[in-house]
């Protein structure tokens, strides 16, 4: 008997020594350890009587713990072991749903890709009628409402990561666990940009258009929506990835001119981002150029004159030399929107004061010049 006994004691230690623990662990062992200990000292230094009516003798709870430690522990928990824990019961839940944890994990997933457009949209989608969890379809269908929450809460023991932040009941939708979630789990459709539409077509190489996206957590990857080009209807593209998203950095629809505000301070070598369109049925997309040399200049700066001319020279260097969408002329004193059906039209311009900026047009740049 004793001979099994170390044999199975052995057996779980060595089983427990080769598990791959979070992270957190490590960083919160001390802190238990501490509380463990002073419960213990406390209990050898003051022994008491056990109630022996009480159904659960010696043994410490998470909530027994003091606020600040607490919260420490659920600072450092990824969001699937917050959604866990959240159903445990109401003391748990009302910490682990609040704003302030899942503001950090909502900016350091998604802050780089979401911005005003994404989160004046949220508003309107978390009060339309058609979201699944809003009050409008809880109103009308409450036995549905009743249905789901059960189907959520006695859904399978063994859930991935995914299933664990779907499986989560009475989520306010004002809060930002709602809005991760919404993001996480692909319901929420956001207001972005994507780099080299379609896959990297050559027709929009080096180009950043507005699109809806939607996440898929399994692929990690998302499913873009384009806005329809004329007649054609709305392009689909799949498995986008994250380095070829950007938030929208202006809150305006892809169809109106951007009023440029930098064309007077233009000079050659700034990078910058203009508006162009194929023709004026479809939306504006932003293409990458850098300020060029007028053709009466030879680029030596000590006589350079191009940043006082009237004319504006914009190269896109991606095109080959002679090809006639290498280079176009723009009226800094007077633009507007300049062009024709055949070659486009040319719209507002954003001048790129950011080197990160700058960097991620340049590692999207083509293996080979364009023709």
């Amino acid at each position: 008997m004793l001979l099994y006994l170390l044999i199975t004691c052995i057996s779980f230690f060595l089983f427990f020594k080769s598990l791959r623990l979070p992270t957190w662990v490590s960083k919160t062992k001390t802190l238990f350890s501490f509380y463990f200990y002073k419960n213990l000292f406390m209990k050898i230094l003051h022994p008491t009587t056990p109630d022996l009516a009480s159904p659960v003798l010696n043994q410490m709870s998470i909530l027994d713990l003091p606020d600040l430690p607490l919260d420490c522990i659920l600072d450092l928990l990824p969001p699937s072991e917050l959604c866990s824990l959240s159903r445990v019961c109401s003391s748990l839940r009302e910490r682990c749903v609040s704003d302030y944890l899942w503001e950090k994990h909502l900016i350091t997933k998604w802050g780089k890709i979401l911005g005003p457009a994404a989160h004046k949209e949220w508003q309107c989608y978390r009060s339309s009628p058609y979201h699944l969890d809003s009050p409008h379809h809880q109103t009308g269908h409450p036995w549905l409402a009743k249905i789901i929450s059960l189907i959520r809460s006695h859904s399978s023991i063994f859930r991935d990561d995914y299933r664990r932040m779907i499986d989560v009941p009475f989520v306010s939708l004002d809060s930002t666990m709602s809005f991760y979630l919404s993001l996480e789990t692909g319901r929420f459709w956001f207001p972005a940009q994507v780099y080299n539409r379609e896959n990297g077509h050559v027709g929009f190489m080096l180009s950043c258009y507005d699109a809806h996206l939607s996440y898929d957590t399994h692929t990690n990857t998302f499913q873009a929506r384009f806005p329809p080009h004329g007649r054609r209807a709305i392009a689909v593209e799949k498995d986008v990835t994250w380095e070829r998203i950007r938030a929208t950095p202006i809150d305006a629809s892809p169809h109106h001119l951007y009023i440029s505000d930098s064309l007077k301070e233009l000079k050659p070598g700034d990078h910058i981002e203009i508006q162009w369109r194929r023709n004026k049925e479809f939306p504006y997309g932003w293409w990458y150029s850098v300020v060029g040399h007028l053709d009466s200049c030879d680029g030596n700066l000590n006589h350079c004159q191009c940043h006082i001319s009237e004319i504006l020279v914009l190269e896109f260097k991606q095109y080959t030399i002679g090809s006639r969408w290498r280079k176009t002329m723009i009226n800094r004193k007077d633009h507007r929107e300049k062009g024709n059906d055949e070659d486009g039209y040319y719209g507002g311009m954003r001048k790129l004061n950011c080197k990160e900026d700058i960097a991620r047009w340049k590692c999207l740049w083509p293996s080979s010049i364009l023709e």
